[in-house]
């Protein structure tokens, strides 16, 4: 057999046994495990209520009030008071748009943005603009964050309190069940997650 025959044989031996290998053993292997192991998470970390998904825990989401004209693309949503509400995305929580606004500390726009976000929540809050925290001004690197600090979780308490009709207390109490530490147990700083508070506060009876 010619030599440059052989060779390319040889070659696609190999190409047949690695894609036999890694294209199908090895993510069939490494599928099989994480079903096993934590298939919650492995399948998206879905969040369901009433038996419908609602989300996924590691992806923010918006909770505003639905548009008075869905057509209206000028007009701007505006939140609904009876939900904790996330910090800014760059991207609306688009998770086809994932990404940060790009806008350095220098930024005119940025600085522009921050105000005008405090002014907004404080007043919807009805707080102190000086008491907002960070987190409630700028948007995460991901655009997708489904945590808020502690400090904004219990910021919004009496709004979400008097607009549920539901004691301030038990609030309170749902904020610290779904506060995440940090990760590894020293990076950041400790999480709301807003996903798993909405939904737990909406299925208060």
């Amino acid at each position: 057999m010619p030599t440059f025959l052989r060779t390319h044989l040889t070659a696609l031996r190999m190409l047949l046994v690695m894609t036999v290998i890694l294209g199908l053993a090895y993510p069939l292997l490494v599928t099989g495990i994480s079903q096993l192991a934590f298939a919650d998470k492995a399948n998206g970390s879905i969040v369901t209520s009433d038996g419908k998904e609602i989300g996924s825990s590691l992806l923010g989401q918006n909770y505003d009030l639905p548009k008075k004209d869905p057509n209206n693309a000028d007009e701007q949503a505006q939140p609904d008071p009876k939900f904790f509400q996330p910090r800014p995305s760059a991207g609306s929580y688009d998770p086809k748009t994932s990404g940060a606004s790009n806008l350095g500390p220098n930024s005119a726009d940025l600085l522009k943005a921050v105000q005008e976000r405090r002014a907004a929540i404080a007043a919807f809050d009805g707080v102190d603009p000086a008491t907002v925290p960070p987190d409630a001004l700028t948007a995460s690197g991901s655009g997708l964050d489904p945590h808020i600090s502690v400090a904004y979780a219990k910021e919004q308490v009496d709004r979400v309190a008097r607009e549920r009709g539901l004691p301030a207390e038990k609030l309170n109490q749902l904020i610290e069940k779904y506060t995440d530490g940090r990760s590894l147990g020293f990076l950041g700083q400790d999480g709301v997650n807003v996903v798993l508070l909405n939904k737990a506060i909406s299925e208060q009876r």
